[in-house]
């Protein structure tokens, strides 16, 4: 399930780095000591959209839009009872508008998606923690491993399902994000999903790669 959530503008300043305060947001609608804070993240969500550079940040004059997907309904309605409560989220901002996204039927056994935020993929090293990106050879095996964790969870079989990058997007690159001063390169790429309809609507709502719940690889 998908909701779609549009704001009022903004009147205080909103930094490039805001991403901690969209996923405070997130939890505060979910509520206090909410029992998916810490564990895998099994929802995404999209960078606020309908922005411009100002003075150093970003000016939303008309308001900001972004959507917010969870494999489990109960989470999103959770989500949504908890922004009509308390409709506050930073800089201003208030939301004006819910509207609500059932999950597509997808009837094929490959999509095409492109991404909503940029897709971070961490590999751990005996001293560091690598950022692969999306041209790196082992790219796709870590991205579908990754999924296949997360679909156990769920109690889906990962059997047949994989991910891989558009090798022939011509405009894919690299952003560095910093969240919380640590910066993270992640990669802007679509992605190719092969696997069942189950399989397939899984991804689209929990998004791709390493810490979807704090803005990375949501997918449209």
């Amino acid at each position: 399930m998908r909701i779609l959530i549009t704001t009022s503008a903004n009147y205080n300043h909103v930094s490039f780095d805001h991403l901690p305060l969209l996923v405070g947001t997130i939890h505060k609608w979910l509520g206090t000591n909410n029992a998916i804070h810490g564990t895998t993240s099994l929802y995404s969500f999209s960078w606020l959209q309908g922005g411009k550079q100002e003075n150093g940040g970003l000016c939303f004059s008309k308001g900001a839009s972004f959507f917010i997907s969870a494999h489990d309904e109960g989470l999103a309605k959770q989500i949504v009872k908890g922004a009509m409560g308390q409709p506050e989220l930073f800089a201003g901002m208030l939301v004006k508008e819910i509207r609500i996204q059932d999950t597509p039927v997808f009837d094929r056994d490959e999509e095409y998606f492109s991404v909503a935020s940029p897709i971070l993929i961490k590999v751990k090293e005996e001293t560091r923690v690598k950022h692969c990106l999306y041209n790196d050879p082992e790219a796709n095996e870590v991205l579908t491993r990754s999924m296949q964790r997360k679909m156990d969870i769920a109690g889906i079989d990962p059997t047949g399902m994989s991910i891989s990058f558009d090798p022939d997007y011509r405009s894919a690159h690299t952003k560095l994000i910093n969240y919380k001063g640590i910066g993270n390169r992640a990669s802007i790429c679509p992605v190719m999903v092969k696997g069942s309809p189950e399989q397939i609507a899984f991804v689209w709502n929990v998004g791709v790669g390493h810490s979807t719940g704090i803005g990375f690889g949501a997918l449209n």
